[in-house]
């Protein structure tokens, strides 16, 4: 959109776009651009708080009476907690779930995590009407699987005939992420985007996996690998937070 907003400018149509990571944004230094702190997949926040995203559409459009940059504003506020419901109403469950194993191969820790979540998504699913997975036609158990053998040395180049290797780990990575981010959301207590995110990367099996194929794919010869790799498969703001943690 931000590559977009350059021919339309020169056609004299102001424009504006929202934007998840900054630093692509950045790169293409786009004539108006407001950078958001949400979770990828969420340009206006959480559902359903039609107050809180007309606050960030209004700041977007106020950015239209500003002459073509390139210009970024940085919207300040973190995405409000998104509203659940009453806990004993909508996320009560009587089952106690063992903690996430940190011992074992990765990929049966990532099996494992997996089998735990799944009852999680289910609330999550039931609780929202619908879930976000559904693209790659695989189940988690399998999305699993397929992720895990690109960190051994049997890679399944893909799951559908005629989808580029690049393309169905991306697939599949974010479908996998966002069965992990359903879930997480609706265990007890309230959690920020941030936090789910900091959760999945820090300390999941899940996060390691992501980790090792983008070191992977990073350092293989073909250009759709390498892209996922450096830019794709980890948000740049989850590099910096990690090498933060690392002193690196």
């Amino acid at each position: 959109m931000s590559a977009l907003g350059h021919f339309l400018e020169q056609e004299g149509i102001a424009t504006v776009s929202i934007s998840l990571i900054r630093e692509h944004t950045a790169a293409l230094a786009p004539p108006r651009a407001l950078w958001v702190p949400f979770m990828l997949g969420r340009p206006l926040g959480v559902p359903s708080d039609a107050q809180f995203q007309r606050q960030v559409l209004r700041a977007a459009l106020d950015l239209l009476a500003r002459p073509a940059g390139p210009l970024i504003e940085d919207f300040a506020e973190e995405a409000p907690y998104e509203d659940l419901g009453a806990e004993p109403d909508a996320l009560n469950c009587p089952v106690s779930f063992p903690r996430m194993r940190t011992d074992g191969a990765l990929a049966e820790r990532l099996d494992d995590e997996i089998s735990q979540l799944r009852a999680w998504h289910e609330v999550a699913t039931r609780h929202r009407g619908r879930t976000t997975l559904g693209l790659t036609g695989l189940a988690p158990v399998a999305l699993g699987e397929f992720l895990s053998a690109w960190v051994g040395a049997q890679p399944r180049a893909t799951f559908r005939e005629g989808l580029a290797s690049a393309a169905a780990l991306k697939q599949a990575s974010d479908e996998l992420k966002a069965y992990y981010y359903e879930a997480k959301s609706v265990q007890p207590g309230r959690h920020s985007p941030t936090q789910i995110q900091n959760w999945f990367w820090t300390e999941t099996a899940a996060g390691e996996v992501f980790l090792a194929i983008r070191d992977k794919a990073a350092q293989g010869g073909d250009p759709g690998m390498q892209g996922l790799g450096s830019l794709s498969l980890v948000p740049r703001a989850v590099h910096a937070m990690l090498n933060a943690r690392s002193g690196a």
